[in-house]
């Protein structure tokens, strides 16, 4: 029997990038403090990428798809593609300034960048 996830799509839904960079890993940190603040909900970008129905169809029903990549190969964005949908908001950790490496001591100021800059995108209609 197949395991079910427990995972559904909100009005904001937030596919991360969990990239092996310290930008993916900010991206990834952004998207969980934005949850934590009640801003999204994160969201399974690894289901998304498996193409399993039942999530695909659930991200279907968000009214916003917030894509955070974490570097311009732009794989939340092109993962959300693959799988039919579109992203209604884009951000990239590295057009934020901040340069891509494999250093995992994150700096609280890169992920509250990112996350500011979220919440200013968030802020505007669609």
């Amino acid at each position: 029997m197949a395991e079910q996830c427990c995972c559904k799509a909100e009005e904001i839904t937030i596919l991360p990038c969990s990239g092996g960079s310290n930008c993916g890993q900010i991206a990834n940190q952004a998207a969980v403090n934005l949850d934590v603040q009640g801003v999204g909900k994160i969201y399974c970008l690894a289901g998304i990428a498996a193409h399993i129905d039942g999530m695909v169809e659930s991200a279907k029903s968000a009214k916003r798809l917030v894509a955070i990549d974490g570097c311009q190969v732009a794989c939340a964005k092109k993962t959300i593609e693959h799988a039919g949908l579109k992203a209604t908001d884009l951000i990239c950790v590295t057009d934020e300034g901040i340069a891509k490496n494999h250093t995992f001591s994150l700096k609280d100021t890169d992920i509250e960048t990112i996350t500011g800059k979220i919440k200013k995108l968030l802020a505007k209609p669609l």
